[in-house]
Protein backbone atom coordinates (compact mmCIF):
# COMPACT_ATOMS: atom_id res chain seq x y z
CA UNK A 1 0.00 0.00 0.00
CA UNK A 2 2.91 2.56 0.73
CA UNK A 3 4.56 1.58 -2.46
CA UNK A 4 1.43 2.75 -4.35
CA UNK A 5 1.02 5.50 -2.43
CA UNK A 6 4.66 6.00 -3.15
CA UNK A 7 3.74 6.16 -6.72
CA UNK A 8 1.16 8.30 -6.94
CA UNK A 9 2.60 11.15 -5.48
CA UNK A 10 5.55 10.85 -7.91
CA UNK A 11 2.95 11.09 -10.78
CA UNK A 12 1.08 13.65 -9.61
CA UNK A 13 4.01 15.90 -9.88
CA UNK A 14 3.56 15.19 -13.56
CA UNK A 15 0.53 16.83 -13.84
CA UNK A 16 1.95 20.39 -13.67
CA UNK A 17 4.04 19.60 -17.00
CA UNK A 18 3.00 21.46 -19.35
CA UNK A 19 1.85 24.86 -20.69
CA UNK A 20 -0.69 23.78 -22.99
CA UNK A 21 -4.36 23.62 -22.24
CA UNK A 22 -4.05 20.01 -24.71
CA UNK A 23 -0.91 18.71 -22.76
CA UNK A 24 -2.05 19.32 -19.51
CA UNK A 25 -5.69 17.21 -20.13
CA UNK A 26 -3.77 14.76 -22.00
CA UNK A 27 -1.36 13.99 -18.86
CA UNK A 28 -4.01 14.93 -16.30
CA UNK A 29 -6.49 12.02 -17.95
CA UNK A 30 -3.89 9.62 -18.02
CA UNK A 31 -3.17 10.15 -14.31
CA UNK A 32 -6.75 10.48 -13.36
CA UNK A 33 -7.55 7.56 -15.03
CA UNK A 34 -4.13 5.78 -13.42
CA UNK A 35 -5.56 6.33 -10.19
CA UNK A 36 -9.15 6.28 -10.70
CA UNK A 37 -8.41 2.44 -12.02
CA UNK A 38 -6.60 2.26 -8.52
CA UNK A 39 -8.75 3.36 -6.12
CA UNK A 40 -11.50 1.83 -7.59
CA UNK A 41 -9.60 -1.88 -7.57
CA UNK A 42 -8.37 -1.47 -4.07
CA UNK A 43 -12.15 -0.80 -3.01
CA UNK A 44 -13.22 -3.57 -4.42
CA UNK A 45 -14.89 -2.06 -7.24
CA UNK A 46 -14.83 -1.81 -10.98
CA UNK A 47 -11.25 -0.35 -12.15
CA UNK A 48 -12.88 0.43 -15.67
CA UNK A 49 -15.54 2.46 -14.21
CA UNK A 50 -12.94 4.01 -11.78
CA UNK A 51 -10.31 4.71 -15.09
CA UNK A 52 -12.94 6.06 -16.84
CA UNK A 53 -14.23 8.74 -13.91
CA UNK A 54 -10.54 9.45 -13.03
CA UNK A 55 -9.90 10.10 -16.55
CA UNK A 56 -12.16 12.26 -17.27
CA UNK A 57 -11.89 14.36 -14.02
CA UNK A 58 -7.91 14.32 -14.79
CA UNK A 59 -8.45 15.77 -18.08
CA UNK A 60 -11.25 18.57 -16.93
CA UNK A 61 -8.75 19.71 -14.16
CA UNK A 62 -5.61 19.75 -16.21
CA UNK A 63 -6.80 21.66 -18.84
CA UNK A 64 -8.78 24.10 -16.14
CA UNK A 65 -5.56 24.96 -14.39
CA UNK A 66 -3.42 25.81 -17.65
CA UNK A 67 -1.35 28.86 -16.73
CA UNK A 68 -1.83 32.26 -17.97
CA UNK A 69 0.24 33.25 -20.64
CA UNK A 70 0.96 37.32 -19.92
Amino acid sequence: MIKIGAAMLLLIGLVGCGNDPGVRALSGGALGAAGGAGIAAIAGGNAGVGALIGGAAGAIGGAATTPRRD
